[in-house]
């Protein structure tokens, strides 16, 4: 079915094969410009309601302050949360291993009831994902 989709997308080119870029492409003009066209209407109902008359320059001005106030506020707090997350999962964290270096352990455990055929499949094993200094432990047990 995979198969199926790839070629369907293909055909589309850079449109098939991007489909997802390109809708989030589009919502984005389309929320930046809804929301530049709504601050106009807010911002020239405001100029009137003090008796004033919109200026162009000073409406630019206030739209691109709120607008990249609102983005350093949005897109540093996502930031963080996805590159702050992945690196500490990359890590290795405790709380991001604590699950599988509990199944480590228990694996580890059972080849070695095997006796020195269980062994020689840990070292094996630990050689091939060059795994080196220990093997895991469950997080609070000692020994």
């Amino acid at each position: 079915m995979s198969g199926n989709v790839e070629s369907s997308a293909a055909r589309l080119g850079i449109f098939g094969k991007y489909a997802y870029a390109w809708i989030t492409l589009a919502f984005f003009i389309g929320s930046f410009a809804l929301h530049w066209y709504f601050g106009w209407q807010a911002y020239v109902d405001e100029a009137r309601q003090h008796g004033s008359s919109p200026e162009v320059n000073e409406y630019l001005i206030t739209m691109g302050r709120d607008t990249f106030e609102n983005w350093q506020s949005e897109f540093l707090q996502l930031l963080w949360q996805v590159v702050g997350l992945a690196y500490f999962l990359y890590l290795g964290s405790p709380s991001s291993k604590e699950n599988d270096d509990r199944l480590e352990a228990k694996i580890d455990a059972l080849l070695r009831m095997k006796g020195d055929e269980g062994a020689k499949v840990v070292e094996q094993l630990d050689e091939k994902f060059m795994r080196h200094g220990g093997h895991a432990q469950p997080h609070g047990h000692r020994g």
